[in-house]
């Protein structure tokens, strides 16, 4: 009875209280809002109750102090402005009993950060709070420090909490350690201090104080070099331990989660053995073992041994690790693609995406499973699944992938069919080394996912069938049955309607037919049916419909007999409110009546398509959208290849040749031998030797597309026409002109020796094959360059009267007993000097110095006699079939050039 009496008695004062006086409870409070039905009413009560909170402050009552903290922590964390109880926090703090400094520590944390000037004032009272004789008054110390320390804090008070590291109490070891990862990270420089402490404490065996003591290593590490090789030294052989007794330990209550012992602290050490490995081969063969350990003993089957597992394969992948560990931990991540879980798999293909640059072997093994997983109900893992597969495609396994790829397109969900097609026409392009697979494989596309395929992409289609003249025949009657069928794909009506025009003969007649192709009957009247039918469909665009007429005025060619059937369907236009296509017809309607004497010779089949230049302008389209949206990757040697079916030797790229840091920035200048006409592609792209011949191609088309793609000089219609028995150059020298473009500000490019062009002469003519070097006097010669397979001397001649220039005769010979085959020298020299490269005299090295390659250059030094000649030289070769690269930089030029 009386504990009711007293219960009803509380009760009675509290309603006699007034809700919003001072003495006002917290709770009283926190229902008082939560009874506002509007936001208006909540900030009401907010006003009035922080009203009386600065009346009791400006009275200094000290008996609900405590009580009005509470108040302002919660209305602080509604949003409210609470500066002005910062100076109550401090009161409190300054307090003697536990409960004030709780209450004022809780409402430092929250109340105040780090760059407040109120701050100042709080250090006296942590400094004799961290002396304190009660362990749980320098716990509260500890905490608010480890939370809110500023930078002249971490200063003032690392003394203390390095003593209070070497307590006997655990709990306060473990809030000194963790207090002092937050001074590190405020003060790099007082991390030294740190080290000897943080290495003894991986000796405990509280868990607690191992997990603050694993993550005060991790943030040592990577504070200071200083500190991470003192840690190399001292703390391997603990964490190994550590690792090997938390796994091998029994159950224990306290540390078990799921069964596993204490997860937390085997992540915590994983993590920092993986910093410690990274670069240092002797402690990760220290750790090894006991990675093989929890990699093997750890099972699967539960969430936080995932977690243990996961953790362990990043750092066997981080470390100098043996391969056959790689493997094991490659192993793991494909037993997490099977995992029912999708957050498993994702982080899985994840990782693996990563690995596959350590050993790509071993995830090739997984390919199967991936497989699946691009299938997968997930969107996330699908479209993540699908970047590994591109990944994993190589020269070996590009067929059997690309048909796995290309039968789940026909059941993929339309949202991500476009990133399925956009990634299996990258894979066929780039991997593609016959022309009739690689048609094949597009024509295949094109049918299932033909109104996902972007536009640059049928439009490389196009100029293959272009230049492809023994497969023009199969193209046309491939695309003709596949339009039969799926005349709903937009880019495979374009490109079937397009070689319908062009090579609509070859379909009616079978021309050019392939072995063990079967003939098809089609006559001129159902190639104009197919025309007819994409024409009027009612899905098709402007484009489409402008090919289709275009199709038709060229069948009108073709196919005499069915001109009036034609002109009869492209006058059906005329009045066509799309003003494209209106015009159109009535010139093509006018072209069939009017002038039939010269449509023979103006629907004449389109001139071949010079590959070599439309990728040139694709891949700079390219690059340059990738440069607006973020910075585009380096090409790897070998990865990028065209999609003509022709094999071709990779370089390397020039980008540590440059040494951009440096002052005087050099440009690039790369020199070819004669049989490699369209060599600039090597310089714009990266990539080696192209064979670019075309069947019928005139040379002059070749030179018309650059000039306008470069926009250099005037193209020939402008000056005049090309001379009737000018050849195709040895040597085009616009990869200098494409250095200026590219790098006006920085470099200076190097252009190749050429007499004066007049004015009605193509920029691209009229290049000689050498420079004459008649009438030079001799200066000296030096060893430009000697390793343990090659050497390179320089033989230095000048001309009378002019300082500046000198002319350079390179030989390179072969030390090795193997022969050197494309041989490429390459040179890079500071923007004050102009650089002219000649083509060398092979590309073949001889082996054992039974002959040489030699190549002649010119420089001129703008600053002749202030700064000496300078230059980076890179040698690439293959060596039976392997790439091989060679560097240096030629620093022992003769005084005076």
């Amino acid at each position: 009875m009386d504990a009711v009496e007293k219960i009803v008695e509380d009760f009675a004062s509290d309603i006699a209280m007034s809700p919003f006086s001072s003495g006002t409870r917290l709770r009283d409070m926190i229902r008082a809002i939560r009874a506002c039905k509007t936001a208006a009413e909540e900030r009401a009560v907010v006003r009035r109750e922080c009203a009386e909170i600065r009346a009791a402050i400006s009275e200094n009552e000290q008996e609900i102090r405590h009580r009005n903290m509470a108040k302002l922590m919660f209305i602080h964390m509604l949003g409210y402005p609470t500066h002005f109880g910062q100076m109550e926090c401090l009161k409190l703090i300054a307090a003697a009993g536990y409960p004030e400094k709780r209450i004022g520590y809780l409402g430092l944390m929250l109340l105040l950060d780090e760059r407040q000037e109120v701050l100042m004032l709080v250090t006296n009272s942590l400094k004799q709070d961290l002396n304190h004789s009660n362990q749980f008054i320098v716990g509260l110390a500890l905490c608010a420090l480890g939370n809110i320390c500023s930078a002249e804090m971490a200063r003032d008070l690392s003394p203390e909490v390095e003593r209070l590291m070497r307590s006997r109490e655990a709990n306060t070891k473990k809030k000194a350690a963790l207090c002092a990862i937050r001074i590190v990270r405020k003060v790099p420089d007082l991390a030294e201090n740190f080290m000897g402490l943080a290495s003894s404490l991986l000796k405990e065996k509280h868990h607690g104080i191992l997990v603050s003591a694993v993550q005060l290593c991790t943030e040592l590490c990577k504070a200071s070099k200083d500190a991470l090789e003192y840690l190399r030294k001292n703390c391997i052989e603990g964490l190994v331990r550590i690792l090997r007794d938390v796994s091998n330990s029994s159950y224990a209550p306290e540390y078990d989660v799921a069964g596993i012992s204490d997860p937390f602290l085997h992540i915590r050490v994983l993590k920092l053995m993986r910093i410690l490995g990274q670069g240092d081969a002797d402690c990760s063969e220290y750790m090894n073992d006991i990675l093989a350990q929890v990699a093997t003993k750890t099972e699967s089957n539960k969430n936080a041994a995932n977690a243990i597992l996961y953790e362990c394969v990043q750092t066997i992948m981080g470390i100098e690790a043996t391969s056959g560990l790689r493997v094991l931990a490659i192993n793991i991540l494909g037993r997490f693609l099977s995992n029912r879980d999708n957050n498993i798999r994702y982080v899985a293909l994840n990782m693996l995406m990563r690995a596959i640059t350590v050993d790509t072997q071993a995830v090739q093994r997984h390919r199967t499973t991936i497989l699946e997983c691009v299938k997968d109900a997930d969107a996330s893992i699908r479209k993540r699944a699908l970047e590994l597969v591109f990944l994993l495609v190589n020269d070996t396994n590009v067929k059997p992938l690309t048909k796995e790829l290309v039968d789940y397109l026909d059941s993929a969900d339309p949202d991500f069919k476009e990133d399925l097609t956009a990634k299996i026409c990258s894979i066929v392009e780039k991997f593609s080394q016959e022309k009739l697979w690689y048609l094949d494989q597009m024509f295949k596309v094109l049918s299932l996912a033909g109104n996902h395929v972007k536009d640059d992409v049928w439009h490389a289609l196009v100029v293959v069938i272009s230049n492809a003249s023994e497969l023009q025949g199969y193209s046309v009657r491939s695309l003709y049955m596949a339009l039969q069928t799926f005349v709903d794909q937009g880019s495979l009506v374009r490109v079937a309607v397009w070689c319908i025009g062009e090579y609509g003969e070859m379909l009616v007649n079978n021309v050019g037919m392939l072995q063990g192709e079967e003939p098809i009957m089609v006559t001129e009247s159902d190639a104009v049916d197919a025309v007819q039918l994409a024409l009027n469909r009612y899905s098709a665009d402007v484009t489409t419909r402008a090919m289709c007429l275009v199709a038709l005025l060229k069948l009108s060619s073709r196919f005499p007999s069915t001109s009036e059937r034609i002109k009869q369907i492209v006058s059906q236009n005329k009045e066509n409110i799309v003003l494209e296509l209106q015009q159109r017809s009535i010139e093509f309607s006018s072209i069939i009546q009017r002038h039939q004497s010269i449509r023979p010779s103006l629907l004449e089949r389109m001139p071949v398509l010079d590959e070599a230049s439309y990728l040139l302008k694709r891949a700079s389209t390219t690059q340059a959208t990738l440069a607006a949206d973020k910075p585009t990757p380096a090409v790897t040697p070998g990865g990028l290849k065209l999609p003509n079916g022709v094999a071709k030797p990779a370089t390397s790229p020039l980008v540590d040749l440059l040494d951009l840091s440096s002052d005087d920035v050099p440009a690039i200048t790369t020199a070819s031998t004669a049989t490699a006409p369209n060599d600039f592609l090597q310089d714009l792209l990266g990539i080696g030797g192209i064979n670019s011949s075309t069947a019928g191609a005139p040379s002059s088309a070749s030179t018309d597309i650059l000039i306008d793609l470069l926009s250099i000089g005037s193209s020939p219609s402008q000056n005049g026409p090309l001379a009737a028995d000018s050849s195709p150059p040895a040597q085009v020298p616009i990869a200098s002109v494409i250095a200026v473009a590219k790098m006006s500000d920085t470099y200076t490019a190097g252009t190749e020796s050429a007499p004066a062009v007049p004015q009605d002469m193509d920029l691209l003519d009229g290049l000689p094959s050498n420079t004459s070097v008649s009438g030079l006097d001799n200066h000296s010669s030096i060893t430009a360059f000697q390793s343990a397979t090659l050497k390179i001397n320089f033989d230095f001649k000048k001309q009378p009267g002019k300082p500046q220039e000198t002319t350079v005769h390179a030989t390179f010979t072969n030390l090795t007993s193997s022969s050197y085959t494309d041989f490429v020298f390459q040179a890079a020299v500071p923007k004050f000097i102009q650089l002219r490269l000649d083509p060398a005299s092979g590309n073949i090295v001889p082996a054992s110095g039974n002959g040489s390659v030699t190549q002649g250059f010119s420089v001129t030094n703008s600053q002749h006699g202030q700064k000496p000649l300078a230059m980076r030289i890179r040698m690439s070769y293959k060596v039976n079939g392997e790439d091989r690269l060679e560097q240096g930089q030629v620093s022992n030029f003769p005084a005076g050039l």
